[in-house]
């Protein structure tokens, strides 16, 4: 297949990408003219488009498949007025010109597979959210909608397109767990506030396999919840990664302190609860490579 990725120097772009030409498929990485791949990565090749006016290099005619992963990184400090600016931007507005891009194609790609996040939910406490679940309130959630909507609107060119609402990716050298190592390396880990709010997780392996699912299995479409089948709250989370880890876990950060530090940041990434379950890829029978925690933390520390 030939395809065409925005984000592809992210986390899960560049191990999609990876793992696309490694089977043999051809990949557009979809870059702005300021921008250069990370690492000087060789597989595949840039494509210059300009999300702004939605031109785009026509090395990108002919595809089969797009996959957009765009969207500046939601953690990292607290949200200001302009960092919300840009976290909108970056997905929303450049979600929007994607799909303008594909409009204009005489043969258009069958499948779109946009990223989402499992944000969309909002704090929901202990409810079991599947594909069907409402959306939530705050502003993850409202992003999440808009963003999604975007992609959606790519249906009417006759693309197939996938929702895939990315949970806590777990990774050994990027994303969520990269962050956590050190303290807990440290023996300074611990829960995160009551420790009572559910984690929603899934290694970076099986995010990989199932975006490259969505693509090539037709009966894919529309909200997709990618995360694993047992989803954990926070203090067991915290306790199975300290065994892992031969760590203590026995210093929590309060929820007050996080909010100091954090502002509203701290109650949506942190303190937020999302009890998020795979329906739709159980009833289309995926198998997933890390379906229990303490397995994957094992597998994923083995790698680091």
């Amino acid at each position: 297949m030939k395809i065409l990725m925005t984000g592809s120097t992210g986390l899960v772009g560049t191990a999609l990408v990876s793992a696309l030409a490694r089977d043999g498929h051809t990949v557009c990485r979809l870059l702005r003219p300021q921008s250069a791949v990370l690492g000087g990565a060789k597989e595949g090749f840039d494509v210059p488009w300009n999300p702004a006016t939605g031109e785009l290099g026509g090395a990108g005619v002919g595809a089969d498949a797009v996959v957009n992963l765009a969207g500046a990184s939601i953690v990292g400090g607290r949200w200001t007025k302009a960092r919300k600016e840009l976290l909108r931007a970056s997905r929303i507005d450049t979600t929007r010109a994607l799909v303008g891009a594909l409009a204009k194609m005489h043969a258009r790609p069958r499948v779109l597979v946009s990223a989402s996040a499992i944000g969309i939910y909002g704090d929901r406490g202990d409810e079991l959210l599947t594909e069907d679940s409402k959306p939530g309130t705050g502003f993850l959630a409202g992003l999440a909608r808009e963003w999604e909507a975007e992609a959606l609107k790519a249906e009417a060119l006759g693309i197939r397109v996938v929702l895939g609402r990315f949970g806590i990716i777990l990774a050994p050298h990027g994303g969520a767990l990269a962050k956590m190592l050190l303290p807990f390396k440290l023996g300074v880990g611990g829960r995160l506030g009551s420790g009572r709010q559910w984690m929603s997780w899934i290694t970076l392996e099986d995010v990989v396999t199932i975006t490259r699912f969505a693509m090539e299995n037709g009966a894919v479409r529309g909200a997709l919840n990618v995360v694993a089948p047992q989803p954990v709250q926070n203090a067991a989370f915290t306790k199975v990664l300290g065994k892992a880890l031969r760590r203590p876990t026995l210093l929590p950060a309060p929820a007050p302190a996080l909010r100091l530090a954090l502002g509203e940041t701290a109650d949506a990434l942190l303190l937020s609860s999302q009890c998020v379950v795979p329906e739709v890829l159980g009833k289309l029978g995926y198998s997933f490579s890390h379906p229990e925690l303490s397995r994957a933390l094992h597998a994923l520390l083995q790698k680091g």
